[in-house]
């Protein structure tokens, strides 16, 4: 079957995947683009899965303060090698996750941390479950999921902060 240049472009600004990926995953999916973009998906998943265990050693911390200067965040994201550590990409989602913490609040990083017996909504008091502030229709996890795919190294949020003035 022969896709398009247009139809691979279409899947990679939407996934952010390699070119090649992304036209083999149109190749499996008979040129459907919502089925080779929930294929690139799985696969991402898929990868980040595998990285589960790394160790991550390396990482930034990043702070975002909010223009009315009244609320800030702070997070220590960590990875695997410094290398991806100062890439941009890592370095965004850095900025975004500490402005998602600004703008909702959690009290916990994953449901697992939540003491047994808490009757704690966990998808607006856990960060990882959180929809993403920029991507409602995805999680938090789900966005770290995708980095880890695209630079092949596990991503954890090790802690945040999150300041309020006068609170």
């Amino acid at each position: 079957m022969k896709i398009s240049a247009q139809t691979v472009k279409e899947v990679r600004n939407r996934t952010s995947v390699g070119i090649l990926d992304c036209k083999n995953a149109l190749s499996e999916a008979n040129g459907d683009v919502e089925k080779a973009v929930e294929i690139l998906r799985n696969r991402g998943l898929a990868i980040a899965e595998k990285k589960r265990g790394n160790v991550v050693a390396e990482g930034i911390i990043e702070s975002y303060i909010h223009h009315t200067t009244k609320i800030g965040a702070l997070v220590e994201l960590n990875c695997e090698t410094d290398f991806v550590a100062h890439t941009d990409e890592f370095k965004e989602l850095a900025r975004n996750l500490a402005m998602q913490i600004a703008a909702t609040a959690p009290q916990y990083i994953a449901p697992e941390e939540i003491s047994p017996g808490g009757d704690l909504e966990s998808q607006t008091v856990c960060l990882l479950n959180q929809p993403f502030i920029k991507e409602p229709t995805k999680s938090v996890q789900e966005i770290i999921s995708e980095i880890i795919a695209r630079v092949g190294e596990n991503i954890k949020v090790k802690r945040f902060a999150r300041f309020e003035l006068g609170c």
